[in-house]
């Protein structure tokens, strides 16, 4: 039987900007499971849900003060168990988002840890071994809070001051404060951080998205301790709840599949060129036809063949780091975006309103977004109040909303057959017809050249052979071309054509053919 995963297609929530059902002007729990059908009309069948656990939300969330339960502004535990088994009723799966760098300076563990007198949370976070030493140079530590609590001793911190990072050990110690990654200390938190999973898993949770996944371990340059430290987690689960999914926000993924994750993400930084596809001066999917998709064919290429060409690599929309791709690209640009992200191995993931092409909106810092802030907008789902997000007065939002007369709407584009909304439902459609488009269908490039288009790969399994031609500039594009057309699976714009071994592909436009 095969996994779930092979035919997901995820859809990310940010929790607090989603659909509001008690009118308070935040998103919650229940709102998200009315809209259940809606998401499952769209195509998507998994869900991952941005952290929703008690914080002070000084990083809207990613500052978690108790791992095992609910932010009451959304909710409580039962609401979240009632969405995973509603989920379930609709064949669909539910990831959280598992934070296990660090937590909030509000968590119960680290209000222990800063105490005076040793306990047994003191090994839990990153401390010195006294006040006069800092320890915000260290690989993989930001930096530090000093002189605020009774401990005598520097504490690390992860991106913000509320953010003291968790203490998984140090690959090579270098100081007596510095706990090994097989200390009583280190595996203290591994072990709770197992108990996190469990509770949530043994409630009906499908496993976790877990954030910064290969940051744990200090001091660990090629990353061989994070390795097995995850090794070690996944040889939990599959004991335990050997159904559970672990999908990295890694960016790396031969080092996150060797720790024994599902997937792993592309990241907005780093080394995969995820950029230049779609969030640059040029795009590549930009039908002024000035972009480059080369580097990153390259450097898929490369992570293909060090994953054993498992081909496990999410390719996502965008998240809530990251501005809105609807900055870049038009609606109709971003049809053959979707062509593109529906085509490719591993799971397509979909963040909330980029199927509707919101905006992002240069607005006011909210709960540490920053200028991440803009990507976290309430949904627009109609033109009532507040765009039917919330009856809360408008004050009252979780931030402001898109005011323009032609801001999207849900209602808008699901009433249009030539909408992104139903473009993107048609593709979603034909990928899980088609297995060869799944998660584990292998992929070959035929054409990429570096400033050139189109960009055609084939998808295929032991049954079939699929040819995704993709060509987002204006102009005519053509490419050598070694198959045969057998039928045409899907077409956006002009016809393809296949003549004496060249590949004519018109401005626009977009196919997925079957050859032999």
């Amino acid at each position: 039987m095969k996994h779930w995963l092979e035919d997901s297609i995820f859809y990310e929530i940010y929790p607090q900007s989603f659909y509001d059902s008690n009118n308070d002007g935040i998103g919650d729990i229940p709102g998200i499971v009315e809209k259940l059908d809606y998401i499952k009309k769209l195509g998507c069948n998994a869900l991952w849900l941005n952290p929703c656990f008690l914080s002070p939300f000084s990083d809207a969330g990613y500052d978690v003060a108790d791992y095992c339960r609910v932010a009451p502004r959304y909710g409580t535990n039962e609401d979240l168990v009632k969405l995973f088994a509603e989920a379930h009723k609709r064949d669909m799966h539910v990831l959280l988002d598992l934070v296990p760098g660090h937590t909030s300076i509000e968590h119960a563990w680290f209000k222990e840890s800063g105490k005076m007198e040793p306990n047994e949370y003191w090994g839990r976070y990153v401390w010195t071994d006294s006040i006069w030493k800092d320890v915000a140079s260290y690989d993989g530590i930001s930096g530090s809070l000093r002189g605020m609590y009774p401990r005598d001793g520097s504490v690390g911190v992860n991106f913000y001051s509320t953010q003291p990072a968790l203490n998984y050990g140090f690959a090579n110690p270098t100081e007596s404060w510095q706990c090994a990654v097989d200390s009583p200390e280190a595996m203290g938190t591994r072990q709770a951080m197992k108990e996190v999973m469990a509770f949530w898993i043994s409630r009906g949770c499908d496993g976790f998205r877990v954030d910064m996944a290969g940051s744990l371990v200090k001091n660990d340059p090629d990353k061989a301790e994070t390795i097995r430290l995850w090794q070690d987690m996944r040889a939990y689960l599959d004991e335990t709840y050997p159904k559970a999914v672990l999908i990295s926000e890694w960016g790396e993924p031969d080092k996150s599949l060797m720790g024994g994750f599902h997937m792993d993400f592309l990241l907005h930084f780093g080394p995969s060129h995820y950029m230049d596809l779609f969030r640059c001066e040029h795009p590549y999917f930009s039908r002024e036809g000035k972009g480059d998709a080369f580097s990153f064919v390259e450097t898929y290429k490369k992570n293909y063949e060090l994953t054993r060409k498992k081909g496990m690599i999410c390719i996502p929309s965008g998240n809530h780091d990251m501005v809105r791709i609807r900055k870049y690209l038009d609606n109709e640009e971003l049809k053959l975006v979707y062509a593109f992200l529906l085509s490719m191995p591993g799971a397509p993931f979909i963040y909330y309103g980029d199927e509707i092409g919101m905006r992002y909106l240069d607005i006011p810092n909210v709960e540490g977004g920053y200028h991440r802030t803009g990507s976290r907008t309430p949904m627009q789902w109609n033109h009532g109040i507040n765009y039917g997000f919330s009856e809360a007065p408008v004050e009252k939002l979780y931030t402001v909303q898109d005011t323009t007369e032609d801001a999207p709407a849900a209602a808008d584009q699901m009433a249009d057959e030539n909408s992104l909304w139903h473009e993107i439902q048609r593709l979603a459609e034909i990928r899980r017809e088609h297995p060869a488009l799944c998660a584990s269908g292998k992929i070959e490039f035929v054409y990429c050249e570096k400033e050139k288009y189109p960009l055609v790969y084939l998808r295929y399994d032991e049954e079939q052979k699929v040819l995704v031609a993709l060509n987002p500039s204006g102009e005519e594009a053509s490419c050598p071309c070694p198959y045969k057309e057998k039928a045409v699976v899907y077409s956006r714009g002009g016809a393809i054509r296949l003549e004496d071994g060249i590949l004519h592909i018109p401005g626009e436009s977009a196919a997925f053919v079957e050859v032999e």
